[in-house]
């Protein structure tokens, strides 16, 4: 295979947001496009979101995009950015209809229109009480849509990479010209040349111990701009989930709780009846979580150990949890031994969403600074991009539906850029940094292993920046985060080979882990407030006084550097948070 590329446009990731932005930007039949993943595409952790996606439809109940709106900025903790919700929560109506006649098989209600159900934080009339607005396939949504987008780009002719690791950007007189990938197969360097890249990569979970996160989510594009000069907006706000199986990680969708699911401490008691008085299990992540670790902390959790919470799913109809929840069922069988049609099921909050990101605008044009200077030729969708969709905590369901909102978007606004563009000259040691990344990491002392510091991160971030935070913990990771990054340095890669050296993709992986990490806790230790997912026990109250602002993180050589830009209020003034 040849190892220089040329298209037209380049899609890097092949997860929702990225084989929706490739299925668009294919649509243009003057534009080529590629896809370069480092996974095979049906791989991708969209296969793994269950509950649905959030729209209007007002299939089941009376719905308006407004009431959507307003619970996407509500839930947000205002940071949302009100002219991106409005447009999202228009938009996302069209996008799951579209996605029903590309042959997406949604669940259905008895009149055969696309089934809905309750999910946290989706309200009527501006919070009177919940609505169904989850769009759903059973609990296996993530993983229809997958499949659904996958055969459409395959049907529009996109090209696809699978199994090449993008190490680099390729930037030139402050345009982006491509990307540099490393191919698994050969361990070859190739350079793809291109008019407009996309960056649709996904989260980072893998930094915290306790993760519903795939092991290829390691923040790999969002540390490779970061080390480009390009700022990385809100990392401090990272979502925990507050299912995950006890000890694993592995989600059970929130539209457990949707169909009825209760959430309840070591002596029965539904507690979030004292957390969120109207919606109760339905409240927003952040709040839940909080909610589970206190009840945990003042002694009211679930066994032994008194450190994990129950689900309580034995009062519904079985015949709902199996033909509603068949994936979740058959998890907490299959990992924990637990029948949820007989048996409580033990739960703990888990590392999910990031919902800072690389900073885009409307229209997924990467900025690299607070007056919104576009990088041209460079555009971002899906959990690695921040338009500000989610602020400081993001709604259930809006993460699948940012997929195929803002992939379109990225999709079509690219392909138009290509379509006049001309191809830029390559700097001619384009691949010179990727084959540094990669011949240090060959080349190390050995003296540090990989597997001991990524564990290391992942403890510390669990135990020091997770659902509370405090100055003495941020503090203590910062210093945390300088060993690591000095130990980083005496790692070696043992095997020596060219094909398929996971190792190595491995010891790379860990490299964007620590940038990922480090935007994180310097954000959070800079955010001397509350909001949303970022939870500060020395600063418990909101203020939107010194902090209704977005946080932009950029790396200035080996420190780190915090700017601000404001937050795009409008019709929606600043309201304490209460459901």
């Amino acid at each position: 295979m040849k190892r220089a590329h040329k298209y037209d446009v380049i899609v890097v990731g092949a997860g929702g947001a990225g084989l929706m932005a490739a299925r668009y930007a294919a649509l243009n039949p003057n534009v080529s496009v590629a896809v370069i993943s480092k996974l095979y595409p049906t791989r991708s952790h969209t296969g793994a979101a269950q509950g649905g996606v959030g729209a209007a439809l007002g299939n089941v109940s009376e719905d308006h995009a407004e009431w959507h709106a307003f619970d996407t900025i509500k839930g947000g903790d205002y940071l949302t950015d009100q002219d991106v919700a409005e447009m999202f929560a228009r938009d996302v109506i069209e996008a799951v209809y579209e996605l029903e006649h590309m042959g997406l098989p949604f669940s259905r209600t008895p009149d055969g229109k696309i089934a809905q159900r309750k999910f946290g934080g989706h309200t009527r009339e501006f919070g009177k009480s919940a609505v169904e607005r989850a769009c759903y396939a059973a609990d296996r949504t993530g993983h229809m849509i997958l499949q659904t987008l996958y055969q459409q780009a395959i049907k529009q002719n996109v090209t696809f990479f699978n199994e090449f690791h993008v190490l680099d950007i390729i930037m030139e007189e402050g345009e982006c010209r491509g990307v540099v990938a490393y191919e698994l197969a050969t361990g070859e360097l190739h350079t793809f040349q291109t008019k407009a890249v996309i960056l649709a990569t996904g989260g980072n979970g893998r930094m915290f111990k306790v993760t519903s996160n795939a092991h290829a989510l390691t923040g790999d594009l969002t540390s490779v701009v970061y080390r480009r000069g390009i700022p990385i907006e809100d990392p401090e706000f990272y979502q925990f989930h507050p299912t995950g199986l006890y000890k694993l990680g592995v989600l059970l969708t929130e539209g457990a709780r949707g169909e009825g699911g209760i959430l309840r401490n070591a002596s029965g008691e539904r507690f979030m009846e004292r957390y969120a008085p109207t919606i109760k299990d339905l409240a927003p992540r952040d709040m839940v979580s909080r909610a589970m670790y206190m009840e945990v902390r003042e002694g009211r959790g679930c066994g032994p150990d008194k450190d994990y919470i129950h689900l309580d799913l034995t009062h519904i109809d079985a015949h709902i949890i199996e033909e509603r929840l068949p994936d979740i069922t058959e998890f907490s069988r299959i990992y924990l031994g637990v029948d949820p049609i007989k048996e409580l099921v033990p739960i703990q909050p888990t590392a999910h969403y990031t919902m800072g990101g690389i900073p885009t605008t409307i229209d997924t044009n990467v900025i690299i600074d607070g007056d919104n200077t576009i990088v041209p030729g460079l555009y971002a969708a899906g959990e690695v991009a921040c338009a500000s969709l989610h602020g400081a905590n993001r709604l259930g369901t809006n993460s699948l539906g940012d997929l195929i909102v803002f992939g379109r978007r990225a999709g079509m606004f690219a392909s138009k850029y290509a379509e006049t563009a001309s191809f830029g000259d390559l700097p001619r040691d384009n691949q010179d940094f990727s084959r540094n990344l990669i011949d240090k990491a060959m080349n190390g002392s050995g003296k540090e292993k990989v597997a001991k510091i990524r564990k290391d991160l992942q403890d510390t971030m669990q135990d020091n920046a997770s659902v509370f935070r405090t100055n003495e913990t941020l503090c203590n990771q910062v210093k945390i985060l300088g060993q690591l990054k000095d130990r980083y340095k005496q790692i070696g890669v043992e095997d020596k080979g060219q094909q398929y050296n996971t190792e190595l993709m491995e010891a790379l992986e860990l490299g964007f882990l620590i940038d990922n990490a480090e935007q994180l806790v310097h954000a959070a230790l800079n955010r001397k407030e509350s909001r949303g997912a970022h939870s500060r026990e020395d600063f418990k109250e909101r203020d939107d006084s010194g902090w209704l602002k977005h946080t932009l993180v950029y790396k200035d050589g080996d420190k780190v550097r915090i700017d601000y830009k404001p937050v795009t209020l409008g019709k929606y003034e600043p309201k304490p948070r209460v459901y």
